[in-house]
């Protein structure tokens, strides 16, 4: 009874040894850099930040004796404002490590701020292909997907099948630009046509003018280069002016459950979409996504997934380095394969891209689903190494030819 009870107390003392140290040292503090109020707060926002948080508690909560924190920042789509608030958190904050930065103007601006200061940048919500090419850094991870992969999974499977005639409704910043000039390549280059295309202002209400554009083209796939709210309010909008109907295809080159959600099956039905995480593939992402729902009511993105799994191999790499230092954390970071709920046999490359499978998806008819976020059906599993980018084509500066 004695060494039983010794031991229990061992144990509290050493707990509270541990805890006491926690204390002693400066918290670990991770910043997210999200869309809180806007039209990507589905996609990221409060999302992104509950992933951070369930990251850090699946991690343990401590990590070389100090205790991590995550602080996040809304950057309200204003690509000034987000280097502002990467400044705050590296030069005030003590921050070690950003993530997410949803939007692809906001997550350049702030890169440039990380990339000076010689901090880790791991990108979950943007898609700008310029992340992992021209604005590449030693520190920066491009995470879940990019335009290179979106165009090449969604065009490619839809030339393929007959849809070889494009216009392209283009949201009129680095994304929007990006992912209409990758999606035409990828069109081209399958023997399609590229009819035209029009630009919007980004968060766009009224889409009339560029879908009788896009209508009056007689193009087979009308090619939506925006993302969050402006795709949602250009399907809904395409689907009143009867282009289905019509027999033109809209195709939403970045598309996520939670904008299918908010279309609905009726409107959506039959949209070919890449995605880099669905809840329902497997055990493993229905797993997860149970203990993300408890919490926040809805299934989880590809990009707030993609937090969970970033943040989760930054700390194991922190812990496995021994030290926060840059440098020494992102070599484990490159040496790890990540196999977790969001991939198997993920690896961060030279020029930062996070390579991992990417599928293609139909979203199903209304008699197809059984209830609410039960939206896709899987049509394929494209390997990473034939849906981003080759290194053989890489613009990165850091790559070596």
């Amino acid at each position: 009874m004695r060494r039983v009870l010794a031991g229990v107390l061992a144990c509290v003392f050493a707990i509270s040894a541990n805890a006491s140290l926690a204390q002693d040292k400066p918290p670990l503090k991770l910043g997210g850099i999200l869309d809180m109020s806007s039209l990507y707060a589905d996609i990221t926002g409060s999302g992104s930040e509950t992933a951070a948080k369930m990251a850090v508690e699946d991690f343990g909560g401590t990590v070389l004796g100090r205790k991590i924190e995550i602080v996040v920042g809304d950057h309200l789509n204003k690509a000034d404002l987000s280097a502002n608030i990467a400044r705050d958190m590296i030069d005030n904050q003590g921050v070690e490590m950003i993530f997410d930065v949803a939007a692809s103007a906001t997550a350049l601006a702030a890169a440039e701020i990380a990339k000076a200061r010689g901090k880790i940048i791991m990108f979950n919500g943007p898609g700008s292909i310029r992340l992992s090419n021209e604005a590449c850094g030693l520190y920066t991870v491009h995470y879940v997907f990019d335009t290179f992969a979106q165009a090449n999974v969604t065009g490619l499977a839809a030339v393929k099948s007959g849809l070889d005639t494009w216009f392209f409704l283009t949201a009129d910043y680095a994304f929007g630009q990006d992912l209409e000039k990758d999606t035409s390549n990828v069109v081209v280059k399958s023997g399609g046509k590229v009819l035209g295309s029009v630009r919007h202002p980004i968060n766009t209400s009224d889409f009339s003018s560029f879908l009788l554009q896009a209508q009056a083209s007689k193009a087979k796939v009308i090619g939506l280069a925006n993302a969050g709210g402006d795709t949602i309010n250009a399907i809904k909008q395409g689907a009143e002016f009867g282009i289905t109907k019509g027999g033109q295809k809209i195709s939403p080159l970045l598309a996520f459950v939670t904008d299918i959600d908010s279309v609905g099956l009726e409107t959506a039905q039959g949209l070919l979409l890449a995605e880099a995480f669905y809840w329902d593939l497997n055990d493993d992402t229905r797993a997860f996504s149970k203990r993300f729902m408890e919490r926040t009511k809805r299934v989880p993105t590809s990009a707030q997934a993609g937090v969970y799994s970033s943040v989760m191999h930054y700390l194991q790499a922190v812990k496995a380095a021994g030290t926060t230092d840059a440098a020494a954390v992102m070599k484990v970071m490159k040496e790890t394969p990540i196999n977790d709920m969001f991939a198997k046999n993920g690896r961060i490359r030279e020029d930062g891209r996070m390579v991992h499978d990417m599928y293609l998806f139909e979203v199903k008819k209304p008699s197809e689903s059984k209830g609410r976020w039960d939206d896709y059906k899987l049509l394929a599993t494209v390997p990473g190494d034939q849906a981003f980018q080759p290194l053989s084509e890489s613009r990165c500066p850091l790559v070596k030819k």
